[in-house]
């Protein structure tokens, strides 16, 4: 059986926290969820993207995209930081 939706207690176990620290989460709209029959589901691959399992094909864009400018910017500082 394949699930579409895990509960905020399922993620919390998962990430070792609080389930008031992922509903807090939820609430700020940092992990999308829906409301289904007055509790909070969070769509399986929503889940996955939390815990770090899963990148979209723009998400990795946008970190390739904000490592390199990071290079082009601070290169020289990184160079020195990396000799302490």
């Amino acid at each position: 059986m394949n699930k579409k939706y895990i509960t905020i207690a399922e993620l919390a176990k998962m990430q070792g926290v609080s389930r008031i620290a992922i509903f807090k989460k939820v609430k700020k709209g940092e992990i999308k969820a829906e409301l289904a029959g007055g509790t909070y589901v969070i769509p399986i691959q929503q889940a996955e993207y939390f815990l770090g399992k899963e990148l979209s094909a723009l998400d990795k864009k946008e970190i390739d995209s904000a490592v390199n400018k990071t290079v082009k910017d601070y290169g020289e500082v990184l160079k020195l930081l990396g000799k302490e």
